[in-house]
């Protein structure tokens, strides 16, 4: 399969992993939002909501929770958004369901927020994924 996401999750591709569970991935996006911005994902491959079978919703949904607890705790945010997209005409680009979680920063007006055109740089990243260990 040559889903990105699919390759994260068996370790093709290397993350900067936040949070694991038998079926969840959560990982540091490397074109960040916001700083701290955290991809959740199903470790099996639906492609979108739609896909993505009932019964597996309850675990999925309390691990995208403790996650964006932990993100709110590790970096001290007074907030965050949840954000999930399907199907490209609604923003979707890598077609296999994820959620991402915005931390929210009191400087940080939404409606500034772009997609960022650049990838953050490693050192950055690091610095953000120290603060979850």
């Amino acid at each position: 399969m040559d889903c990105l996401f699919c390759k994260i999750v068996a370790g093709e591709i290397p993350c900067r992993k936040v949070f694991e569970t038998e079926n969840t991935l959560a990982f540091l996006d490397i074109s960040p939002l916001s700083e701290g911005h955290t991809v959740v994902v199903s470790k099996r491959h639906y492609v979108n909501l739609i896909d993505f079978p009932e019964d597996e919703m309850p675990s999925f949904f309390s691990d995208l929770k403790a996650t964006a607890k932990l993100v709110k705790d590790k970096l001290q945010v007074e907030g965050f958004n949840i954000l999930q997209n399907n199907f490209p005409v609604a923003g979707q680009v890598i077609p296999h369901i994820h959620f991402h979680i915005l931390p929210r920063y009191k400087d940080i007006n939404f409606a500034k927020i772009k997609k960022n055109p650049e990838y953050a740089s490693n050192e950055a990243l690091d610095a953000i994924f120290r603060k979850f260990n």
